[in-house]
């Protein structure tokens, strides 16, 4: 890998995808155990929904939320495994929302069986928070952050995700969420683009999983990390344990302050990120955020191989 400051990034729910990591499960011994831990741990062949779907079933959230977070472990434990010793210790990681639980667990601050089994409740109590209360989120794109701040006072949403200047993530009950989006694009919004969501994460809707996570999170022994995982909630580093632990389970309704996190990062000297998981939604982000910025994604066994 490039001699660069690196920043590892790992994707949220919504990156998975039927099939993701089965060319490394095939060919990797290292990303094998970590599907096979995952499967372990909750008692059931989650790999099997993973490679073979239904799509269905691998995007309800107490499914896609492990199954994200062990396809993207294993894409790096399989570039560690590919590159040896000459894989760097990161000066960075960061997560968007589900991602923070896989940087923390790429981290050494959570054991993977911990981090899917929290992550499995995790979906199940923001899916329940979603049917208490429906609701959704939409993308406004091409509309300052203070003028999405505005239009979500008048209507009752809020920002759920800071992504970068041009796409900022409103969530609410479905009926604010409307007039929060016919209000932006009437104020010059570029586009509105709801997304395909079970209801209003990172929002007030979200409270009751808050508290019921917390729970379940004061249960879990989480050690010091490695390296700084910077929060979604504040944008700065943590590395000790209740650092992490509050912060996991203030970010379920916290917005996810993406572009900050990239920012604080590049401020301190990050100049390569490399994304591990399905997708490439945040090194996109990531070369908007920081011009010139040097970017990679192992998201499969030919990008484990060319990472270097």
């Amino acid at each position: 890998m490039s001699s660069a400051t690196a920043a590892f990034l790992f994707p949220g729910q919504g990156a998975q995808r039927v099939g993701m990591a089965t060319d490394l499960y095939a060919a990797s011994p290292a990303a094998r155990a970590v599907f096979d831990e995952a499967d372990d741990a909750l008692g059931e062949r989650l790999s099997e929904v993973v490679f073979n779907g239904p799509a269905e079933a691998l995007t309800l959230s107490h499914n896609a939320q492990p199954a994200i977070l062990t396809a993207s472990v294993a894409c790096l434990r399989a570039a560690e495994e590919r590159l040896g010793a000459a894989f760097p210790a990161p000066a960075f990681a960061a997560g968007h929302s589900l991602g923070e639980y896989t940087a923390l667990a790429a981290a050494g601050a959570l054991a993977l069986a911990d981090a899917v089994r929290l992550v499995r409740r995790r979906g199940e109590l923001m899916q329940a928070a979603s049917e208490a209360a429906p609701s959704g989120m939409a993308a406004v794109l091409g509309m300052a952050l203070t003028e999405v701040e505005a239009v979500c006072a008048e209507t009752g949403a809020q920002v759920a995700n800071v992504n970068s200047a041009e796409q900022v993530v409103i969530a609410a009950r479905n009926e604010a969420l409307r007039r929060a989006s016919a209000l932006a694009e009437e104020r010059g919004a570029r586009r509105v683009v709801p997304l395909d969501v079970a209801g209003a994460f990172h929002s007030d809707v979200m409270r009751p999983a808050q508290q019921a996570l917390a729970d379940e999170l004061r249960a879990v022994p989480i050690s010091a990390a490695r390296y700084p995982v910077v929060a979604n909630a504040t944008a700065s580093p943590m590395t000790q344990p209740e650092e992490a632990r509050a912060e996991l389970a203030e970010q379920v309704c916290a917005p996810v302050l993406w572009q900050a996190s990239m920012e604080f990062m590049a401020a301190q000297g990050a100049a390569r990120f490399v994304e591990f998981g399905p997708g490439k939604t945040l090194t996109g982000l990531a070369r908007r955020i920081v011009p010139g910025a040097a970017t990679a994604n192992v998201g499969g066994l030919d990008e484990a191989r060319a990472l270097a």
